[in-house]
C-alpha cells in the first residue's frame, strides 16, 4: 500500500472539517483566516526549521512556506495583539521537537503538510481573503511534487497519519476559537 493510500482515511477526515468548508465556501472572515494563518506559521516554522537542520530542504528550499504564510497572515492581522495560539499548535511544536533527530518523520510532516499546499491549497487560494502568497511557489508546481515524492517511503504512513491528526484537531479547535 502506498504513503497515499495508506493515509488516505485521515486525509479525508482533515478535509471534511467545518473550518475547512468554510474555507472552501469563501466565505471565511479575513480575522478568521489571519487565525489560522497565525497558527499555521507557528507550526510551519518550527518544522521547517528542525527539516533545515536535517538537510531536508537542501534540494528543496522552495518548498519553504513560513515566510510566505507570515507575509499573508500580517496582510490580514489588524489588531494590536495577536490572535489565540490554538492549544493543539502548542501539542504539534511539542511534537515536532520530540521527534526533530529524526529526518525521516519530520519528512512525513513536510510530506503532509507542503504536498496539501502544492495541491489542495491551490483551490484554496482562490477562495480565502488576501493575497494568498502561501499558496504560491516559485517553480513548476509537479516538479516540486516530484522532488517531495523522491524523498518518500511508505514507511512514513505512521507519523505522516499523526500528522493529519495534527491538522484535523487543529481545524476542530479553530471552528470552537473562531467566529
Amino acid at each position: 500500500m502506498s504513503l497515499k493510500e495508506a493515509t488516505w482515511e485521515h486525509h479525508k477526515n482533515a478535509e471534511r472539517q467545518a473550518f475547512v468548508k468554510r474555507m472552501f465556501s469563501g466565505k471565511m472572515s479575513e480575522k478568521d483566516y489571519a487565525t489560522y494563518l497565525f497558527n499555521q506559521h507557528t507550526a510551519y516554522n518550527i518544522l521547517e526549521q528542525m527539516s533545515i537542520v536535517n538537510g531536508l530542504l537542501a534540494d528543496i528550499p522552495e518548498i519553504r512556506r513560513a515566510p510566505a504564510i507570515y507575509e499573508d497572515f500580517t496582510e490580514l492581522w489588524t489588531e494590536e495583539n495577536s490572535p489565540p495560539l490554538a492549544k493543539v499548535t502548542q501539542e504539534y511544536m511539542d511534537h515536532i521537537m520530540k521527534i526533530g533527530n529524526d529526518p525521516h518523520k519530520l519528512m512525513a510532516h513536510l510530506y503532509v503538510r507542503h504536498m496539501g499546499d502544492l495541491s489542495g491549497g491551490q483551490m484554496i487560494a482562490k477562495r480565502v481573503p488576501g493575497s494568498g502568497k502561501y499558496y504560491q511557489f516559485e517553480g513548476d508546481v509537479d516538479e516540486i511534487k516530484n522532488k517531495i515524492r523522491s524523498k518518500l517511503d511508505d514507511g512514513m504512513a505512521e507519523e505522516a497519519k499523526v500528522c493529519f491528526d495534527f491538522a484535523t484537531k487543529l481545524f476542530v479547535e479553530l471552528e470552537e476559537m473562531c467566529e
